[in-house]
C-alpha cells in the first residue's frame, strides 16, 4: 500500500511515517499543507492519502477541503482523514456523496498502530470509515421522528459495528451471535430504516448516512 501524508505537525508527520514504514507500508510523500498535498497527489496517486483536516494556510478545514477535490478528481485515491475532536459537520461533509474509500478517525488512534493500519486499508479497499466516538455520540443522542427509535438495544448495537466497518463476520465475533442471527438483525435494520435492495447502493454505507444526515439536522 503507498501512502501520502498531510499533517503540519512535523513530529507527528515523521512519527507516523516511521510506524508506517516499520509495518512495510510504502510512504511515497509527507506535506505539511494543502496545497502541497494537492501537488503530491497529482504528481503521484496513492492508495491512501492520510490527512489532518486542520492544515495552513488557515487552519480551519484546508485538508477536508483539499480531499474533497482530491476524491472529485481521482476517485480511485482513498483519503483518510484525521481530526482532534469529533466533529459532526466535518464528518457529513466526508461521507455525503454515499460512496466508500473514505474515512474520518481522531488523532488518538494513530497511537493505535493495528487500528490505524486497519481503518488504511479498509478504506483502500473501498469500504466507508467512522470515528467509532462518533458512531456512540449519533446513536445515544435519537431524535425526534428518528427513524433510530424503532431499532431494537441489539440493532443499535449491530448499527454501530456496522459503522465501524465490521463485516458480519466481525460483528458475529464481537457479539458472540449466530451468523443467521446478525443477517436477520441487518436485514431488519434496512427495512427500519427504509434501506430497499438496489443493484448500486452499498446499504451498509446508507445505514451510517441515515443517521449522520440526522444527526446534522439535531436541535443544539
Amino acid at each position: 500500500m503507498r501512502v501520502i501524508l498531510a499533517d503540519d505537525g512535523v513530529v507527528i508527520r515523521e512519527g507516523l511515517a516511521r510506524l508506517l514504514t516499520e509495518a512495510r507500508i510504502d510512504v511515497i510523500a509527507q506535506v505539511g499543507d494543502a496545497d502541497a498535498l494537492r501537488v503530491a497527489v497529482r504528481a503521484d496517486p496513492p492508495d491512501v492519502a492520510v490527512v489532518d483536516i486542520r492544515m495552513p494556510p488557515t487552519f480551519t478545514d484546508d485538508g477536508l477541503r483539499a480531499a474533497q477535490e482530491i476524491r472529485a478528481e481521482q476517485p480511485a485515491v482513498a483519503v483518510l482523514l484525521l481530526s482532534q475532536y469529533v466533529d459532526v459537520v466535518y464528518a457529513l461533509r466526508l461521507v455525503r456523496d454515499g460512496k466508500g474509500g473514505i474515512g474520518y478517525l481522531l488523532k488518538d488512534r494513530i497511537v493505535d498502530a493495528p487500528a490505524l493500519i486497519d481503518a488504511m486499508r479498509r478504506v483502500a479497499a473501498g469500504e466507508l470509515v467512522v470515528e467509532p466516538a462518533l458512531v456512540e455520540e449519533l446513536v445515544d443522542a435519537p431524535m425526534a421522528d428518528d427513524p433510530l427509535a424503532e431499532l431494537t438495544p441489539r440493532e443499535h448495537e449491530i448499527l454501530t459495528l456496522m459503522a465501524e466497518g465490521r463485516t458480519d463476520r466481525g460483528i458475529r465475533e464481537a457479539l458472540w451471535l449466530s451468523q443467521k442471527t446478525v443477517e436477520s438483525h441487518v436485514r431488519s435494520i434496512f427495512r427500519k430504516l427504509d434501506l430497499p435492495s438496489t443493484p448500486n447502493d452499498n446499504r451498509r454505507v446508507h445505514a451510517v448516512l441515515t443517521y449522520l444526515r440526522r444527526a446534522s439536522t439535531r436541535p443544539p
